[in-house]
């Protein structure tokens, strides 16, 4: 049974796990690949679909295991971390969390 009973509970261990700006950078670039992903499979071919989850999971994995030296949430709460990588990639568009 997860410790989190609400996303809102999550979110702030979420980005706890987030604190190296090369970690957050990692995916951002995974996060924005994969939009590019999605487009070219509904443009170009269907195939991309299968380089989503390589492009968002690969960049965020070595962002965690080369600078953040721990475990993706992911693991351990894959719904929520899920939720939080759109999250936190809409905040560092808007400014709330900083990517550099």
């Amino acid at each position: 049974m997860s410790k989190f009973r609400t996303f809102s509970e999550f979110y702030p261990f979420y980005l706890d796990e987030h604190r190296d700006a090369r970690c957050r950078y990692c995916h951002f670039v995974g996060t924005t690949l994969v939009l590019v992903c999605l487009y070219l499979a509904v443009t170009a071919s269907l195939y991309w679909l299968a380089a989503m989850p390589l492009a968002g999971y690969g960049f965020a994995w070595i962002g965690h295991f080369v600078f953040e030296k721990n475990r993706p949430a992911t693991f351990k709460h894959p719904l929520y971390s899920f939720m939080g990588d759109w999250v936190m990639y809409f905040d560092m568009w808007r400014g709330r969390v900083s990517w550099r």
